[in-house]
């Protein structure tokens, strides 16, 4: 299937599509009427285009009823929508649009906006895309670099909506809401492709940890999607006893922690399913009921956890007593699928970071991990995040869930610092929710039995933000170049060199 088969199957559909907000009001348009404006809007981008250039068309818009129809206008048409990060300024936007080969950017509404207020009769541009044709660019967060623009063709749309609606049990009566940043794949492959595919209406906006229980109850959504830290900031604004008086039932994403899943979930009345995946789409990992405390889910099958300098499996992982891993040197690795390139096609126009990731007829995600003897997977951080303590290498985000544990962190981002004598030396950005003390730090960890004496953290310094990406995922380069010298706004603790306590 394409995008264009699903959207031309509702062209005669009068049910709600699309749903948005408008000067207060809930404003919505039916599939035959989101499908005839997409048609209208594609021609009108088909006139601008040069046929002797790439058909890419670089859409640079806010979360809203404008880049929902440049979505569907893109699988009706005959050119490539380029999801532009709206958070990027100057000359790494130029070096995003010129990488992309955009011919024009559309930074405005109008375009979009003019079709839906056209009246009349237009006829669905003359394309027969195959399942394998290039529907879209979406790039990379660009957390370990600069972005990289994903290859994202019409069965990378369709495939994912399919398996989502078998998977989470998605009907056309459900009200997707999405308000994930549509440039990029959260959005469109697990908000907008599944209602594609049932039939059932979406709604966007912006996301805001306030408006995201009045955008819910009015929009009547029952299906939420998140990437990054969206529950921990919702989860941040002030309970209601009301809270869990909503229609939602339903909420997927990755990237959350256990603690924040279980509170979410009560709070709102909900389940929430969270999920291993990334742009590319060649791993995935599913998080199960009975999996252990801490774990990443359960690999499909090819899916591995490699050496990346040897290229074989890594040692299952050792637990003592309390939990501690007692062996990452040879547990820890790299997440491979085995099995080649899974669902990704390659990055556009960047045949050196193609060529990293696809290694051996493998794909390597650069995503470190350790596996147990009964094949659970652990999330150890990036592959830039080891750390090199003493002689011993750590894995930043171990360190992450134990620090999450404290009721009084709402999140934490551990990273290296030089050792002036060598190696690295462990540092740490927390943000608080409640009061947490030096001393009272020192003795929570104290408490952490799975807690290695190198692992403590050096250096803690305190927040009221950590530098991220548009997709909520934090930028730790950014930390690391800032070193630990304290200001005004955010306090270093310094660990005693050879003690526990902090000052």
């Amino acid at each position: 299937m394409t995008v264009r088969d699903l959207l031309l199957a509702r062209a005669d559909d009068d049910r709600p599509a699309l749903r948005w907000r408008d000067a207060g009001s809930v404003r919505e348009l039916t599939w035959r009427q989101y499908v005839a404006t997409a048609a209208r809007l594609a021609t009108s981008l088909e006139e601008r285009l040069d046929p002797a250039l790439p058909p890419h068309v670089g859409v640079l818009l806010p979360n809203g009823p404008a880049f929902a129809l440049h979505l569907a206008a893109a699988g009706l048409g005959g050119h490539v929508l380029v999801g532009l990060n709206a958070t990027r300024r100057g000359a790494a936007l130029a070096a995003d649009v010129a990488k992309a080969d955009c011919q024009f950017v559309v930074d405005s509404p109008d375009l979009a906006l003019t079709a839906l207020e056209a009246t009349g009769a237009t006829g669905c541009p003359d394309h027969a895309p195959a399942p394998d044709s290039l529907f879209m660019l979406i790039f990379t967060s660009g957390t370990s670099g600069s972005p990289k623009a994903v290859r994202v063709t019409h069965e990378k749309i369709t495939g994912p909506g399919t398996h989502l609606v078998g998977r989470l049990a998605l009907t056309r009566d459900d009200v997707h809401y999405v308000s994930m940043p549509m440039f990029h794949s959260n959005a469109v492959m697990a908000g907008w492709a599944p209602a594609l595919t049932t039939g059932a209406t979406f709604a966007v906006a912006a996301f805001s940890a306030r408006g995201f229980l009045p955008d819910v109850r009015a929009f009547g959504a029952s299906y939420a999607t998140y990437v990054g830290k969206p529950l921990t900031y919702v989860l941040a604004t002030s309970p209601q006893p009301d809270d869990a008086d909503n229609p939602l039932r339903l909420v997927f994403g990755n990237e959350a922690n256990e603690a924040d899943i279980t509170a979410f979930a009560a709070r709102f009345g909900c389940e929430v399913v969270d999920s291993y995946s990334s742009t590319e789409n060649a791993i995935i990992v599913q998080r199960r009921p009975e999996m252990p405390a801490g774990a990443l889910g359960m690999p499909l099958p090819g899916v591995a956890v490699l050496d990346p300098e040897t290229g074989e499996i890594t040692a299952d992982a050792v637990f003592d007593a309390t939990g501690r891993l007692m062996n990452p040197e040879a547990a820890v690795g790299e997440l491979v699928n085995t099995t080649g390139a899974g669902a990704f096609a390659g990055y556009y126009n960047d045949p050196v970071a193609e060529a990293e990731r696809m290694r051996g007829g493998r794909y390597w995600s650069g995503d470190l991990a350790y596996r147990d003897a009964d094949g659970w997977v652990y999330f150890a951080g990036r592959s830039g995040e080891w750390l090199r303590v003493d002689g011993e290498n750590l894995a930043a985000a171990p360190i992450e869930r134990i620090l999450l544990r404290h009721p009084a962190i709402g999140e934490a981002a551990v990273y290296a610092v030089p050792d002036p004598r060598a190696g690295d030396q462990v540092a740490c950005a927390l943000i608080l929710r409640g009061t947490l003390t030096p001393a009272g730090l020192e003795t929570f960890l104290a408490e952490q039995g799975d807690l290695s004496t190198h692992a403590w953290p050096r250096f803690v310094r305190i927040v009221e933000t950590l530098p991220r990406t548009a997709t909520n995922k934090v930028v730790k380069r950014e930390l690391t170049a800032a070193g630990v010298i304290p200001a005004a706004d955010s306090p270093v603790w310094v660990r005693a060199e050879r003690g526990t306590s902090y000052a």
